[in-house]
């Protein structure tokens, strides 16, 4: 059990605070304490795996787990100014038992006659295991693509981009949402593509904004757990929209990055497969330092992606790709996603409870909410009081397309902190705003 392996995880940190285990110590192979504590074998690379993620210990390869000497850094202090924040802009979760788990899974990596495979160059395609591994990972909801049909990138903005770049030649108009994913608005300046803001309501972006939008390219579109507003698109709208590409001859680019945490809706690529690109990545599923992006591609434009991932040098690495396709064979990826799930409900609870009574938006399975700011507070006199009090948010302008007003709103990404550090963080965000903006201008 989790709470099993988090108890024997406490009692060996115990030991090192009283000094029982002292700093070079080495803990025993892991083999030998699984049999010596009557555990399983996974359950003590669990309890290795929390140590070093605590900051107590350290792995070595080939020579085994000690006793760190370092003690580690204390959390930020959330009351007073900081250099190092508690960060709710990234979104990226890495849980307690995955490194373990990631080192488990990679260890075969090490041996020679796999590192001489894993160390070769390799096309946009990949190999036809990680197609194939791709396909199952992002099949949802009725709908499995082809792993013919699957490109690899280096990671899921690269993907993004190299379908941007091939869709949409410079000048021309790519239509968003009125508030996207950043990183979307850096790929088009420099790309030379124009962003046309399409207006959204609650089911997400509107077919009447597509069809008025003028002459498109193409769209980018997030339906499933929009960001930064959480917005899942109904099964309705999707039909709808589906439709409405194929009336207009109009390619769209699906970013799925959140699906994994609701799977339960087909995506547009379900509806209209010719018609739509579906760009996905591990940096959610598992994390962002071992990552690898996927196209899954109609077959009339996978020429020309395959050729801007190529062009613009986005494609996968042989070593990444290789790690990842044994990370989504034998299960491991499954059991992060699995956990993950449950991670972002669980923190989307502590949110509705720390922030309790104000206006936020957010789906129950994603790992950010959106903060509609009470009055008379504005987005960013917000961020840099909270930023005072040692924590980062995201105001409304980093996701706004267009000239217009920003909305005084601020998206907080949940996934990163401890939940301990987060449960503060929320709490002092909430008694932030329930104070005049002119009473923090001197903290």
């Amino acid at each position: 059990m989790m709470d099993d392996y988090r108890r024997i995880a406490d009692d060996l940190a115990a030991q090192i605070a009283d000094g029982r285990l002292r700093a070079g110590d080495r803990l025993p192979p892991q083999r030998r304490f699984a049999r010596q504590n009557g555990i399983a074998g996974s359950t003590a690379a669990r309890i290795y795996g929390e140590l070093i993620r605590r900051g107590l210990a350290v792995g070595e390869v080939g020579r085994g787990t000690f006793v760190r000497a370092a003690r580690p850094q204390a959390e930020p202090a959330l009351a007073e100014p900081v250099d190092a924040l508690v960060d709710l802009e990234l979104n990226f979760s890495v849980l307690p038992d995955q490194p373990a788990l990631v080192a488990v899974s990679l260890a075969g990596m090490l041996r020679h006659d796999v590192l001489d495979a894993a160390l070769r160059p390799v096309g946009a395609a990949g190999t036809a295991p990680a197609r194939e591994a791709a396909a199952r990972l992002l099949a949802r909801a009725g709908w499995a693509p082809e792993p013919r049909d699957v490109l690899f990138a280096g990671n899921g903005r690269q993907a993004i981009a190299a379908s941007v770049a091939a869709l949409v030649r410079p000048g021309e108009r790519l239509g968003v949402e009125a508030l996207t994913y950043p990183i979307v608005k850096g790929i088009a300046g420099r790309l030379g593509v124009t962003l046309v803001p399409l207006a959204m309501d609650a089911d997400g972006v509107t077919p009447e904004a597509i069809r008025s939008a003028g002459a498109l390219s193409a769209v980018y579109l997030q339906p499933t757990l929009h960001n930064p507003l959480g917005i899942t698109m109904s099964a309705g709208r999707r039909a709808e929209i589906a439709g409405l590409l194929h009336e207009l001859g109009l390619y769209a680019i699906e970013d799925g990055i959140y699906a994994f945490l609701r799977a339960d809706l087909s995506p547009l690529a379900g509806l209209a497969p010719e018609r739509v690109v579906v760009v996905d990545s591990l940096s959610k599923r598992l994390a962002p330092g071992l990552t690898v992006g996927f196209a899954v591609t109609p077959p009339a434009v996978a020429g020309r992606i395959a050729s801007a991932l190529r062009s613009g040098g986005w494609s996968a690495g042989r070593f990444a790709l290789e790690a990842a396709t044994r990370l989504l064979t034998d299960g491991t990826v499954d059991t992060v996603q699995r956990a993950k799930r449950v991670d972002a409900e669980t923190r989307q609870e502590l949110m509705r409870e720390r922030l309790a009574g104000f206006a936020v938006d957010a789906d129950p399975c994603a790992y950010h909410c959106w903060w509609r700011l009470p009055e008379p507070w504005r987005a960013e006199t917000f961020v840099a009081a909270a930023a005072r009090r040692g924590i980062a948010v995201t105001p409304a302008a980093a996701f706004t397309v267009g000239a217009g007003h920003a909305p005084d709103a601020v998206r907080l990404a949940l996934a990163s902190p401890p939940a301990e550090t987060l449960s503060a963080a929320l709490g002092t965000l909430a008694a932030l705003a329930q104070l005049a903006p002119e009473d923090t201008a001197a903290d």
